[in-house]
């Protein structure tokens, strides 16, 4: 069976990276269990080298297909050069907390009405 971070994990081997992780964070989100909805990724390639940040983050949602864009609702992208990824001593961000989004923005709502 061929889940949603494996179609991910195949589709940046485009960008020859050197290092690459896809974590499914959708159990972190007010889905369904098992969803396959929300994903951070990290990515070091040389590739990246000499580009600003949303000239990687545009050749990733490039380099994955529309059905993978189209069937996720978040995909938290941290970009990295070689280089980059030495300097943080080869360590990915971690993220923040879920906040709930409109459920969260519906609860506070009705605290406040």
């Amino acid at each position: 069976m061929t889940t949603m971070k494996n179609w991910i994990e195949a589709s940046l081997q485009a960008l020859q990276p050197q290092f690459l992780e896809v974590i499914n964070e959708s159990d972190r989100h007010n889905v369904p269990a098992g969803s396959e909805s929300h994903f951070k990724v990290t990515l070091v390639s040389q590739t990246f080298d000499g580009k600003p940040l949303i000239a990687r983050h545009r050749l990733v949602n490039a380099t994955l297909t529309a059905d993978i864009i189209r069937s996720i609702h978040a995909l938290a992208l941290h970009t990295l050069t070689p280089a980059e990824w030495q300097i943080r001593n080869q360590t990915a961000h971690t993220s923040p907390p879920c906040l709930g989004g409109a459920m969260h923005e519906e609860r506070a709502g009705a605290k406040k009405g």
